[in-house]
C-alpha cells in the first residue's frame, strides 16, 4: 500500500500522460531501479491518456501511482493516489476547494491506505503549474521554511513537496525546508534534475527526488539519476 511504500522512496520518475514516451524508453525507465513511476501533469491530462500510460507501465513490476490533477482523470488500477495541495496558492480551490468537492462526490469509494496528501510549495514562476494554481512564487527561504514547518510540524502531512518544475532550485532553500519539517514528513523535490550531479545535490536534503522533463530530452541522463541516488 502507498502509505507504507512512499517512506522508502529515494527516486521516482514522473511521466506526463500528455507527452509521448516510446515503448523502449518506458521500458528503460521502469527497469532502471527507480522506486516508483508517478503519472501526472499540469496540462492536457485526460482519462484516456492516463489509462493508456497505466496499461503500459503495468507490464513491469515498478510501483505506479497517479498524482491527481483533475477528478475526471482518476481511474482504478494504480498502486496509490497522490493528492497535491498547493500551500502557496493564492486561490482557495488549489489548497482545499477541489479536494472538498472530490470527497463530497467520491469519499465513500476512497481507501485511506491508497491515498497520500502532498503539501506543495511551487517556486518557479514560469512553470505551467505556477500559472495554473496561482502560486505565489516570490518567497524568501524563511517563508518556504515556514510552509515546511506548517506542513510537517503542525499539520503532520506525509509529504512536503518543493517544486521548481523545469528549473534547478536553490539548494539552500531546500536545506532550510528540510530543517524545518520535523521527522514525520518526507521531503520531495522536483525541478531541473537533468544530471547525476544535480540528483546528488538534491538528494543531500530531499528524501525523494522526482525526475521528469529530462526523460523526454536525454534518456541516458535521466537514467543516470537513478544510480546517483540509489548508491548514496
Amino acid at each position: 500500500m502507498l502509505k507504507q511504500m512512499y517512506r522508502t522512496w529515494q527516486h521516482a520518475f514522473k511521466i506526463d500522460p500528455d507527452k509521448d514516451v516510446s515503448d523502449e524508453a518506458l521500458e528503460a525507465l521502469c527497469e532502471s531501479g527507480t522506486d516508483a513511476i508517478i503519472v501526472g501533469g499540469s496540462q492536457g491530462v485526460t482519462l484516456d491518456g492516463v489509462i493508456d500510460l497505466l496499461s503500459r507501465v503495468r507490464r513491469y513490476t515498478v510501483p505506479c501511482v497517479l498524482e491527481i490533477s483533475t477528478v475526471d482523470s482518476i481511474t482504478p488500477g494504480f498502486d496509490g493516489y497522490l493528492i497535491p495541495s498547493v500551500l502557496n496558492s493564492e486561490k482557495r480551490e488549489w489548497i482545499i476547494g477541489l479536494h472538498h468537492k472530490a470527497i463530497e462526490a467520491y469519499g465513500h469509494l476512497i481507501d485511506d491506505e491508497e491515498i497520500l496528501l502532498e503539501g506543495y510549495c511551487v517556486l518557479n514562476k514560469d512553470a505551467a503549474v505556477a500559472e495554473l494554481t496561482a502560486a505565489k512564487t516570490a518567497l524568501t527561504s524563511d517563508e518556504v521554511a515556514a510552509y515546511a514547518q506548517l506542513a510537517g510540524r503542525l499539520w503532520e502531512m506525509p509529504v512536503f513537496y518543493v517544486e521548481y518544475s523545469g528549473t534547478f532550485g536553490d539548494m539552500d532553500v531546500l536545506k532550510q525546508a528540510k530543517d524545518a519539517l520535523g521527522d514525520k514528513t518526507r521531503l520531495f523535490y522536483g525541478g531541473g534534475i537533468d544530471s547525476a550531479e544535480r540528483a546528488k545535490q538534491a538528494s543531500a536534503y530531499a528524501d525523494t527526488i522526482i525526475v521528469g522533463n529530462i526523460l523526454y530530452d536525454d534518456l541516458k541522463a535521466a537514467l543516470a539519476t537513478v544510480k546517483a541516488v540509489k548508491t548514496l
